[in-house]
């Protein structure tokens, strides 16, 4: 057989080969989704065994969070292992290092009691603390909606639900399991 059809025959048959094996990664695919959908959740760890009194607000911040974007999950850490976010509570005003905070990497998050002794509500102060973690900026001044507005929403808000603006925001964060972490080491205090 001369060499052009052997040529032929061989580009043929790897072609073939190459589009049933994308027809059945796409077949177990649901359908609808994509495979960014599809990639595993980066999780991250939290350790709040020095939270004393903040259980409750950790819980509900850490369930507004996971309720809300899913390319990162937060999941309590087993006595003992290691977090990537550390959570303590304070006597002074909350604050946190700015994230994204990546597996492996270690961000502390300061839960302070001078906010709630001056009416902030705990669930939000624990999930807008958490958002920092998570890469989120402060948005001050803002409105009650926007969670990273904290302390400039005023101690009548009680919102601990990210907007739709700081859920892509983390969704875009953590598009990428791989993604590269921002050198930083800036801390935020939430003080109006």
């Amino acid at each position: 057989m001369p060499l052009g059809i052997w040529l032929k025959a061989g580009t043929f048959a790897t072609a073939l080969v190459l589009a049933m094996a994308g027809a059945a990664t796409a077949a177990t695919a649901p359908a609808g989704e994509s495979s960014t959908a599809q990639a595993a959740a980066v999780t991250l760890r939290y350790d709040d065994s020095r939270a004393a009194g903040w259980e409750a607000a950790i819980a509900a911040g850490v369930a507004s969070w996971n309720a809300n974007v899913s390319n990162v999950r937060l999941v309590e850490a087993a006595p003992g292992t290691a977090a990537e976010i550390v959570i303590v509570a304070t006597t002074g005003w909350p604050q946190a290092t700015l994230g994204p905070v990546r597996p492996g990497r270690q961000v502390r998050v300061e839960l302070g009691s001078q906010a709630v002794n001056q009416g902030y509500n705990k669930t939000r102060i624990a999930a807008h603390e958490l958002g920092h973690s998570l890469g989120l900026p402060d948005t001050k001044p803002g409105p009650c909606s926007q969670l990273m507005s904290g302390s400039s929403a005023g101690t009548a808000c009680t919102n601990a639900t990210p907007n739709t603006t700081e859920r892509s925001r983390v969704q875009s964060a953590y598009a990428s399991a791989t993604a590269v972490l921002a050198p930083t080491a800036r801390i935020l205090i939430d003080a109006p």
